[in-house]
C-alpha cells in the first residue's frame, strides 16, 4: 500500500500558496455520514471530469484566488467544527493537502470530497476522504483510479451516484469485487430527478445490500437553490 503523505510546505510557502475558490458558505451537510450537521464548505474551482449529471458546472471556471492562510482564517471565523473541501475537484489543486492539514491543526473535522480520479494518499492522516467512484452513466467511469481502494483508511467513505438500474448493478458488483462492506461506509445516491429514491431502496432491499441510501438533504431543504447550500 502506498505510504500516506503529509503536508510539508514551510510556513513561508504556506503564506503564499494559493487555491482557486469558487465559493465559501455555511450550510447543513447534505451528504455522507455527516449529513445533517452544520458545515463550512470551501468549494474549489475547476474539474477535469464532465459527469453527465453534474450539478455544480458553475464551479468549472468561476472563482477567486485565495492564500491558504486566508482560507484557514475564513473557515475558522465561522466557529463551526466541521469543514468540507469540495469542488469541482479539490485534488486538482496542489495546495489542497496543505490546506487540509492546516485546518486539522486548528482542531477542525475536515472532509474532502473527491472524484477518485486523483491519488487520495496526498491528503494528511486525519482527513475524512469521501471518494466518488464514477458509474457508467456518468460518462467518466474510465477516470476511476482503482488504486485508491487500497489507500482507504478509517474515516473514509465511498460514494456511488446512480442514474438507473445499470449503474446500480455496476456499483453492487464493484462493492462485492473490492469487498468494501465493513471496510468503509458505502453510500448509494440517486441522481436527482433521474432515479427515484424508492426504486433504489427497493433494489437495495431485494439484494439485502448493506449500504447506506443517501439523499441530497440540501436539495430537500432548499429546492431549486443551486449555490450556497
Amino acid at each position: 500500500m502506498p505510504a500516506e503523505t503529509s503536508a510539508v510546505t514551510s510556513p513561508a510557502d504556506a503564506a503564499t500558496a494559493t487555491i482557486q475558490i469558487n465559493e465559501i458558505f455555511v450550510s447543513i451537510q447534505g451528504e455522507s455520514t455527516h449529513a445533517g450537521h452544520p458545515c463550512v464548505f470551501l468549494r474549489t474551482t475547476g474539474c477535469p471530469l464532465r459527469c453527465t449529471w453534474c450539478d455544480t458546472e458553475y464551479a468549472f471556471h468561476e472563482g477567486e484566488t485565495w492564500t491558504v492562510d486566508n482560507l484557514v482564517d475564513e473557515a475558522c471565523r465561522h466557529a463551526i467544527p466541521l469543514v468540507e473541501i469540495t469542488g469541482g475537484e479539490p485534488l486538482a489543486q496542489p495546495a489542497v493537502p496543505e490546506l487540509a492539514g492546516r485546518l486539522l491543526a486548528r482542531g477542525l473535522t475536515v472532509l474532502v470530497e473527491t472524484s477518485g480520479s486523483y491519488d487520495i494518499s496526498v491528503l494528511p492522516q486525519g482527513v475524512g476522504r469521501i471518494m466518488d467512484l464514477k458509474c457508467p452513466a456518468s460518462g467518466e467511469v474510465a477516470r476511476n483510479d482503482y488504486g485508491n481502494i487500497a489507500r482507504l483508511r478509517d474515516g473514509d467513505e465511498v460514494k456511488f451516484v446512480l442514474a438507473g438500474r445499470d449503474d446500480y448493478e455496476w456499483a453492487r458488483d464493484r462493492v462485492a469485487e473490492y469487498d468494501l462492506i465493513g471496510r468503509v461506509p458505502v453510500l448509494f445516491s440517486p441522481v436527482w430527478d433521474q432515479l427515484g429514491p424508492a426504486d433504489l431502496a427497493a433494489w437495495i432491499l431485494d439484494d439485502k445490500l448493506d449500504v447506506t441510501l443517501q439523499l441530497q438533504l440540501h436539495k430537500l431543504l432548499w429546492p431549486g437553490v443551486e449555490r450556497g447550500v
